[in-house]
């Protein structure tokens, strides 16, 4: 049985942790074992950053004659098109790892991940067309999808809650998480490219958007230097652009924080492991997750994270981490950063290990798009 793998929503670097997901979850299925043929439906413009996967003789590639960069162009032939390609090509399942999907099934089988309903807590931050699209996208999951994955219970609970799905046709698998303590810059290098020393700063990896909360820590960076606190008076914050970015940059000069507070844009996985590593705490400060993957990539370069209680954050921390009742409290935050609590030896780092979560997501295509045996 050949199993679709859509991932014409991937562009670049400007995804966020939905590219870090996928290509964990990519990298687990190579290290398996058992026979399967995936075929990764791919993009004029995003074939090239996937093309090794085919490497391995149990995966090919199938280009769709679109461009991921071209938003709207791409849903549109997702709508109206996919459907026909995978026919042609005698496709009949389709894993797509994000909630967005065609209009109707035309005779292929769907199993969809929802990370989270974000559009739908927080309209405010979404354009008209997003939320409506959103919308219905998760709509079409809950009815004509086959499954559903939910990447943590929070988001589970909250699909159930909205739209009345039953409990045996959605499953929750954490997302897997991968980092290597090879791959890391000296710290010599940062100190060179940002000026900072090893636990002289705070760090945060973040896409530059209103839920984030990263205006609150940037209020807390000058507080510090305000108060004269005998903190690190450093931040540094990566993450790809947001719509919220020009509004920081204003936020950060009008506050006087331009030598206090950076934002470094994407960088690569050495990078942002050094950064983890050697910061005095990573702070965390969104009010609104699926996962949130960064706070346990930090834990595991042994950096202390200090964040808030809200959605399914101290459901993925496991409690372990430090956090703040009131998100948008900054002497709070204060307090927590003067007094960080060390919890991280009691972490069982297993639950989101590659091979233990993919085996997961194996089975339950298995299940769900075919026997084991057939794929």
């Amino acid at each position: 049985m050949e199993i679709a793998i859509d991932l014409l929503w991937l562009r670049p670097r400007q995804v966020g942790g939905t590219e870090f997901y996928i290509r964990n979850l990519l990298d687990g299925f190579l290290a398996l074992e058992e026979d399967f043929h995936f075929i990764l439906l791919v993009s004029r413009d995003n074939r090239e950053s996937l093309a090794h996967y085919a490497v391995d003789r149990r995966i090919s590639l199938l280009v769709a004659d679109v461009k991921s960069a071209n938003i709207a162009g791409r849903i549109l032939w997702q709508f109206f098109c996919q459907n026909r390609l995978f026919r042609r090509h005698h496709i009949r399942k389709c894993f797509i790892p994000v909630y967005c999907r065609p209009l109707f099934n035309g005779g292929i089988t769907y199993v969809n991940v929802i990370h989270d309903l974000q559009a739908a807590h927080y309209p405010e931050y979404h354009p008209f067309h997003e939320i409506a699209y959103s919308r219905l996208c998760w709509w079409l999951d809950v009815h004509f999808s086959r499954h559903i994955v939910a990447i943590s219970d929070w988001v589970r609970t909250d699909i159930i809650n909205r739209y009345h799905v039953r409990d045996d046709r959605i499953t929750t698998i954490y997302n897997p998480i991968t980092v290597d303590p090879e791959e890391i810059v000296s710290l010599s290098v940062l100190e060179e490219k940002y000026g900072i020393r090893d636990k002289g700063y705070y760090y945060t990896v973040s896409q530059l958007i209103p839920h984030k909360n990263l205006d609150t820590v940037i209020e807390v960076m000058r507080q510090i230097r305000e108060q004269n606190i005998d903190l690190p008076h450093r931040l540094l914050i990566s993450g790809v652009n947001g719509e919220s970015r020009t509004k920081l940059e204003r936020q950060i000069r009008e506050k006087g924080l331009s030598k206090e507070v950076t934002l470094t844009g994407f960088v690569d996985s050495a990078e942002r492991n050094a950064l983890y590593k050697y910061s005095r705490a990573f702070l965390f400060p969104s009010v609104f997750e699926g996962f949130g993957m960064p706070t346990i990539e930090a834990m595991l370069f042994g950096t202390i994270v200090i964040t808030t209680d809200r959605t399914c954050i101290p459901e993925v921390t496991q409690g372990k981490a430090n956090y703040v009742a009131d998100p948008y409290d900054v002497q709070e935050w204060i307090c927590a950063m003067q007094k960080p609590a060390d919890r991280i030896d009691e972490m069982d780092f297993s639950m989101y290990d590659q091979k233990r979560l993919t085996r997961q997501y194996f089975r339950l295509l298995s299940e769900t798009l075919g026997s084991k045996e057939r794929m």
